[in-house]
């Protein structure tokens, strides 16, 4: 089989292969070949690959030319539902035609995504006397439910993904009524899930994977034991996800959801019964009074939790509110479990308050070993959070040495007939453009327990000398300077009006995404130029307004943006040309679990700043910066406003880990290069 699929995979990539006649601009590279090859290997032969694939190999079909080629079985995860909806709508349906293969495809999603009928029935009823904006947006989503075909809220125009709207018309893992749901034949988590079952190419996302990972109940678990080849995209993501999904969390959203669910549902279906009002008043309350022993924070602040309380918190002031929540846990399963017969949406409830007393007993024992403790907290809510420090020991228990099972596509109860399948071991494939700065990918490979796993580095294809340059500057003051940002919005200001727009400008904190993103609409306020600044609109909405700014004739857009932005936003052409980093991406030292990590290291001999903070910089200054260049025809420049990449050692390892771009040394020469950018741009268009 394998000597076949690679002839076979060889086939596909070669200047007469399929490919080369039915996809446009395709052209045979040598990186990508190599990929998809050892690829091949690894499906045939089991064991798990990683693969660190520079922009512009394509790694997307390097992979599934010989996944879709083998006749297995395979699931796909990748980072973000975005990333998946391109895969399921774009990648995959073109590959599936060009290689003319019968294989049907299936995308999930979390339950989260979908509608859930029974929840927006429920909803309709309560909005009647509450929110009139609500009650008409839930109109909205009813007009809409009666023509989709598939659930997924990612296909309604205008429903914003920060909409409050969503916990009221979706369903979690916690309130999800099952095979007791009055809806549950109607379904549409249900029935992207029997899809999945009857595919041969399933997408999810690495939520999904983790969550599913973490309490096995949801539809991939009936899908995993079946698939013997998984291929994770964008893996430089897993550990950081799987620490979200793998450890414990309560936060006070979560807990004023419940109490909102508790008195709609009460007050529905047992009104009279049980004083929900004051049941639920005693519960919001307790709710309320655990965020408010953490003192009043204008922005996000994570407090270690290494004694008794938080740090910064009373004692006994943290033990009567956790006392006091736990009582009214127990009044609220007193009245449920009295109302329990009258429908099962009150055990349900039950459940849930249940696993609350549960999880709060658990933060009242001693941290595990090998995981940190702290608390989250907010202008908004409080989060009590407990993880493991990476996911080694969880891949190597528990998905490393899984046996693989067979079972029929489709049939939904295969769990109880499947058999293990010794002599053919798992493939799991594992691929991202950053996955380290040294030839065994460290930076991820030890974390995710992958030690042993073949490692394979392919270069980007790009020419970046000619296409792109970096620029230092080095008259800046040191990004510890509070005049640091105002010189930073500075250079980018006065390089995006030479440009007109077709600017990013990345940054490391939101405080600097503040005043970066004030200090530039100042700059270019009479520019014409639009000045767009993450978390003012929605993802989706910049990325679309950015695009269109490029098209103008007599103005553009630069975007100041932060976090998600360092990764995922693509766009490849002219559109984007120039990239500022405000500084080196190290992290946050006084975060809990930074310091968990690098104390771990320290016991093992080893340097915290060295192993730890240098690699974590190198992955997320190659993320951001590889957003500069995405096509072979791309031109571009890049500025890092951070004097200890040319000044210090590390800076040295750090630039070592970059492309190959040529390098800008002075402003004058910048503003040069800035210049022939344009006039580049402008012979090309009148060309």
């Amino acid at each position: 089989m394998s000597v076949n699929l690679r002839e076979s995979v060889l086939d596909v990539f070669s200047d007469t292969g399929v490919l080369a006649q039915t996809t446009d601009q395709f052209q045979p590279r040598d990186g990508q070949t190599q990929m998809a090859l050892a690829v091949a290997d690894t499906i045939a032969n089991g064991g798990s690959l990683v693969v660190e694939a520079g922009t512009g190999v394509g790694k997307t079909f390097a992979y599934l030319v010989p996944a879709l080629l083998s006749g297995e079985r395979v699931l796909i995860s990748t980072a973000t539902k975005t990333l998946q909806d391109q895969l399921f709508a774009r990648d995959l349906p073109r590959l599936v035609q060009s290689l003319k293969l019968p294989i049907r495809l299936a995308l999930l999603k979390g339950r989260g995504s979908y509608l859930c009928t029974h929840r927006l029935e429920m909803a309709r009823r309560d909005a009647g006397a509450g929110d009139r904006h609500i009650a008409h947006l839930l109109s909205k989503v009813e007009v809409w439910s009666q023509s989709t075909r598939s659930g997924d809220l990612a296909e309604m125009t205008g429903l914003d993904e920060r909409s409050p709207m969503l916990p009221l018309i979706t369903s979690n893992r916690e309130n999800c009524l099952g095979s007791q749901c009055p809806k549950f034949k109607a379904c549409w988590v249900n029935a992207a899930r029997r899809e999945a079952l009857g595919a041969d190419v399933v997408v999810i996302n690495h939520h999904l994977f983790f969550a599913d990972l973490a309490v096995r109940e949801s539809g991939m678990a009936e899908l995993l034991p079946t698939v013997r080849v998984a291929v994770f995209d964008e893996a430089h993501q897993l550990n950081e996800t799987g620490v979200q999904f793998l450890g414990q969390q309560i936060s006070t959203a979560q807990l004023l959801d419940l109490t909102r669910d508790m008195l709609a549902t009460g007050l529905q279906l047992a009104r009279g019964l049980v004083d929900w009002q004051k049941i639920c008043a005693d519960f919001e309350r307790a709710s309320r009074e655990l965020r408010l022993v953490g003192g009043k924070r204008a922005g996000g602040v994570k407090l270690r939790w290494t004694d008794d309380a938080p740090e910064g918190i009373a004692p006994a002031a943290w033990e009567q509110v956790l006392r006091d929540l736990a009582l009214a846990c127990d009044q609220a399963m007193e009245a449920l479990d009295a109302v329990s017969e009258i429908a099962p949406d009150f055990s349900r409830l039950f459940e849930r308050v249940h696993l609350i007393g549960k999880q709060l007993d658990s933060f009242t024992q001693p941290c595990e070993v090998g995981s940190v403790r702290w608390v989250d907290v907010s202008a908004s809510q409080m989060r009590l959070m407990q993880a493991p420090l990476d996911i080694s020991n969880t891949f190597k228990q528990r998905l490393l040495k899984e046996p693989v099972a067979q079972a029929t596509h489709g049939d939904e109860n295969h769990s109880d007939t499947t058999q293990p399948i010794a002599e053919r071991p798992r493939s799991w494939i594992f691929t991202s453009a950053t996955l380290g700065d040294d030839a065994r990918l460290s930076w991820f490979t030890e974390p995710c327990g992958l030690e042993s796993a073949q490692v394979l580095r392919v270069s980007s294809p790009f020419d970046y000398p000619n296409q792109a340059g970096v620029f230092v500057p080095r008259n800046m003051v040191k990004p510890s300077d509070p005049a640091h940002s105002q010189q930073v919005a500075q250079l980018a200001a006065d390089s995006t009006r030479i440009l007109g727009g077709r600017t990013l400008v990345l940054t490391t904190t939101l405080r600097a995404l503040r005043a970066i993103g004030e200090a530039m609409k100042l700059a270019l306020q009479d520019s014409g130029i639009e000045v767009l600044v993450q978390g003012e609109w929605p993802k989706r909405h910049l990325m679309q307004r950015f695009r269109e700014g490029a098209e103008s004739v007599s103005s553009g857009c630069v975007l100041v943006a932060s976090a998600s932005f360092w990764e995922g936003f693509d766009v490849p052409g002219d559109a984007l040309q120039l990239v500022v980093i405000d500084k080196l991406p190290f992290p946050v030292p006084n975060d809990p679990v930074v310091e968990a990590r690098s104390k771990r290291l320290e016991t093992q001999g080893k340097s915290p700043f060295n192993d730890y903070f240098v690699p974590e910089a190198v992955v997320s200054l190659k993320q951001g910066m590889g957003r500069l260049i995405r096509r072979e025809s791309d031109q571009g420049l890049l500025a890092i406003c951070d004097n200890r990449l040319v000044s210090t050692g590390y800076g040295k390892r750090l630039l070592g880990a970059m492309p190959d771009m040529r390098r800008i040394d002075t402003l004058q020469d910048w503003d040069a290069a800035l210049q022939n950018l344009v006039s580049t741009r402008l012979s090309t268009k009148a060309f």
